[in-house]
Parts: C-alpha cells; structure tokens; sequence
C-alpha cells in the first residue's frame, strides 16, 4: 500500500515530547561515555514495539472506514494521526484511535458529516462541522482559510460543532504547500485551572503557527498553552512514571508529581507552572485561543467543552455546540514581495540555528528539528509504540475484524 504522500513530505511540528527529552539526555550521555548512540537500543524511543508506518496507515484507515467514513474523510483522519506518530508526538497519534471509536460508539461523533460554512465575509468564514470528526473537520477548515487567502491576502475561519482535531500543526501546516503562513488552534476538555484557581476552567488549548522559507525548513511552532499537554501525563501513566514538578496540581492548588492526580480532582497548570514562573502568561495565552476558538464561533467554551474520554459525562448548561476551532491563512507577497521574504526568513532560521550553544548543548535547535529527525527514525525503522498501545490498537480492530 502506498503511503500517503503528506506523510513523506517532512512534516514538522514543535511538541517537545517528555520522550524526546529522556533521548535527547540519553544520546548525550551516550557521546559523552562511549562515542556513539544507537537509537534503536534506547529504550524510551524503542518502546519495544516497531510496526511499519505502511501497516498502520492500513490498520488505521480500515478502522475510520468501518465506523462509516468516506475514504477522503477516513484518509484525512488517518494522515493526522499516524503523522503524529511519524513525528514523535505520540501523545496524539493511534494511541487516541480507540478514543475516537468510543466517541462514535456513543454518538459524539458524525462519520459522516455535512460540513458547511454558516457564516462568511471575504476573508473570515465560520464553519459548523456537524459534530464530524475534528480530524477530518480541521483540515477542511484550514482549506476553506487557504481560499480565502488566495483571493483577499489572509483567510480566518473559525468552527463550531466539532471534536478533538488531533494535532494542531498537521492542519497549519497545509499552507505550507501554498507558501504560506499557516495558523491552528483549537479549545479542548476543562483540565487546566487559571492562576489562583483549583477550578478546571480551559484545555490544553495548543497553539500552531507555520511559517515557509525557501531552501531552509519551514519554522513549526506547535505547543499547548499548559506545562504539559494531557496526553503526556497518559504516557507517563502507562510507564508508572512521575511528573516532573509544575505539570499539575491536586484538589487544594498543591503541587504535584503524581500523573494520576487529576483523576481525584487535581488539575493541569498553565504554561509556566505558577505565577512566579509565568503561569499569567500561559492562563493568557489558553484564554486566547478559547475565544477564538468558541466565543468567536459559537462552539462550546471554558468548563462547558466536551470532554475526549466518552464515558466522562457531558457538562450541564452547555452555551454552544461541540469543540472550536480557529485557522488562519496568510500570504506572504499580500505584505511584502515574495523574494524578499523568503530570503529574509532564511537568513532567520541559518542565524538563529547558529547561535552560541550553552555548555552541554551541541546547537540551537529551531522548532521543527527534533521532529525531522523522528520523522527519519520511523520512517526508516518503523513508529514504536507501547505494548499497552498495541494492545488497545488490536482490541479496537476487533471490533470491526480488523488485523494489525
């Protein structure tokens, strides 16, 4: 089966995994003492388990057409999520499938939606998503703001009514084959208490913005507005792992370590950890993409965005509909001349990438480069994944008599 060719065009994304930490520390150790680093030998990348991105791609795009999708909608879904996993961020690649089949399964999700606009200008558009799937919803969105771009200078959609769309840069990124500045960001389940609170009040709320060179790689800055997204803490629960401090918090606004803590009503902190460290900024920053995402859109906001886990009830009172959304589109010639841009953000990119290194470091990394180099690894030897991962990934095709 041909791999989809979104997959090999060297996607990048900015999600510095607690993952990529452990193997950045380990190679680094590795030079240091005995001259050389075998990826494959490092346990917390290997994760045991290397399934060929062919076969996923299979696995997964048969599992999205079960559930009734079209084959471009089952083929958009599946690009957004084993795209993850190409790039490291396995917190949001086929680790969630079995999450998205449990939505379907009680109605959350639309396999079959009827995506439209509702509301537009020339430049701005509101989409309703028909409670589709957010991977699948997301992408049509941004492409609607891509359009629009093309004929006014910048395209700005928001969208209301959808679900968890998966990776923010996978959507932002789209612009890049049109030369463009692609922005994604989406408002998510209440985790994440504001500074001076205990009340889990906004998401995880990741931001995403791209942005093109010429012969340099594209700059991928693609981060949520807390610490730590959720999904980290779902990995270092399946490694029996601790948190590193500032990641949460337990029910009296303490400090802690524990990765289970928001299961006895502990919550997320924003970005930043407290507010001698910033935590204002990270609250600020989360609320930003709520509004733009929901208020602007009409989808749900704050404590009243659903929640991923189907079995986790939905909230009381809810003012809008489903998850938000926002994308935005930006052509570069509508600011200034082409040339003269990409020249420009080349000369970014090579000046920055050679900034002095602090002691211990080899170089400066610009966002985007730790996933190329992911991206390399799997492609070449196959995405790693948990035997708990495998596990559910097998138990899920099941259900519909589907082999990994």
């Amino acid at each position: 089966m041909e791999r989809p060719a979104r997959l090999q065009a060297g996607s990048q994304f900015i999600v510095y995994s607690f993952e990529q930490l452990v193997v950045s520390a380990c190679r680094q150790a590795a030079l240091r003492f005995s001259g050389s680093f075998n990826l494959r030998q490092c346990y917390f990348c290997g994760m045991e388990n290397r399934i060929d991105t062919t076969d996923l791609v299979r696995f997964v795009t048969a599992v999205f057409s079960a559930i009734g999708c079209s084959p471009e909608d089952a083929k958009l879904a599946t690009e957004s999520l084993v795209a993850a996993d190409l790039r490291g961020i396995d917190s949001h690649g086929v680790a969630r499938l079995s999450g998205y089949v449990r939505l379907w399964e009680v109605g959350r999700v639309n396999a079959k939606p009827d995506i439209k606009l509702i509301h537009e200008s020339p430049s701005t558009g509101v989409v309703d998503g028909d409670s589709g799937l957010g991977l699948v919803v997301g992408p049509k969105a941004m492409d609607i703001a891509i359009t629009k771009a093309k004929q006014a200078g910048t395209g700005w959609v928001s969208v209301q009514n959808s679900n968890h769309f998966g990776i923010a840069a996978q959507h932002a990124m789209r612009a890049l084959q049109h030369k463009m500045i692609g922005i994604s960001m989406t408002n998510a389940s209440a985790l994440v208490a504001p500074t001076f609170s205990i009340e889990r009040m906004l998401g995880t709320n990741p931001i995403c913005v791209v942005v093109p060179a010429e012969t340099e790689p594209p700059f991928v800055a693609d981060m949520a507005t807390t610490t730590a997204a959720n999904g980290k803490l779902e990995i270092l629960q399946r490694k029996h792992k601790d948190a590193p401090v500032g990641w949460i918090q337990d029910s009296e606004g303490n400090a802690v370590t524990d990765p289970h803590a928001l299961k006895n009503g502990g919550a997320l902190l924003p970005l930043g950890g407290d507010r001698d460290h910033g935590s204002h900024k990270g609250y600020a920053l989360g609320s930003i993409v709520d509004i733009f995402s929901a208020v602007l859109s009409g989808a749900n906001f704050g404590p009243w965005v659903p929640p991923f886990p189907a079995y986790v009830p939905m909230p009381e009172n809810q003012p809008g509909k489903g998850i938000g959304h926002f994308f935005g589109a930006m052509r570069v010639d509508a600011f200034r001349p082409e040339k003269d841009f990409f020249r420009d953000m080349d000369l970014w990119i090579k000046r920055f990438r050679n900034a002095k290194p602090i002691a211990g470091q080899d170089k400066v990394l610009i966002p985007g480069d730790p996933e190329r180099e992911a991206e390399k690894d799997r492609l070449e030897n196959g995405i790693p994944l948990l035997d708990t991962v495998l596990e559910d990934l097998k138990n899920t095709g099941l259900k519909f008599s589907i082999k990994l």
